[in-house]
């Protein structure tokens, strides 16, 4: 049942990295239900981590602290990630953090299309993954994820662009 569900958003996405991102979650996780960080390798992402983030959860804060994020994350959003809670990073902290635990705790995988970085002031349309990350393999302390996105240069507004989001459940 649950490589259905991956082969669907294979077939869904259709960003290079995103794929790659998916396939390194699915080879790392082994026969766990999710890697740890530890198990990511930035070798096999290399070419795509500028547009690559992470964040684990402090359980005792109740939110997520930066642990990397690559160039392109970096310029939309502004400023750098490590070491700082998600409420100081990003503009939509609220509804990142919720859909960032959802992933977590259900386990689950966020697939996105339409618009990004609409609260960086910057926007465009593109694809985001986001995969849950667990230290002991079952219960999630993190995410990573990766975001392909064009900037708007058409003249098209926000109204122009409709936001998917589907969730896939990691079993």
């Amino acid at each position: 049942m649950a490589m259905m569900h991956f082969q669907a958003l294979d077939a869904a996405i259709l960003s290079p990295a995103l794929r790659v991102l998916l396939s390194h979650w699915l080879e790392a996780r082994c026969d766990r239900l999710m890697p740890a960080w530890r198990d990511i390798d930035p070798t096999v992402i290399g070419k795509y981590l500028p547009m690559v983030s992470a964040w684990r959860y402090d359980f005792a804060l109740g939110t997520f602290i930066g642990r990397l994020a690559g160039e392109e994350i970096l310029a939309a959003l502004g400023t750098g990630i490590r070491g700082r809670p998600i409420e100081e990073c990003h503009p939509a902290a609220q509804i990142v953090l919720e859909r960032y635990k959802m992933v977590m705790t259900a386990p689950c995988v966020m697939y996105s299309t339409g618009r990004v970085y609409i609260e960086a002031g910057r926007y465009g349309t593109g694809e985001r993954i986001v995969l849950p990350l667990a230290d002991d393999g079952i219960n999630g302390d993190g995410v990573i994820g990766a975001t392909e996105y064009r900037l708007n240069l058409d003249g098209a507004t926000l109204d122009d662009h409709q936001d998917d989001i589907k969730y896939y459940p990691v079993t």
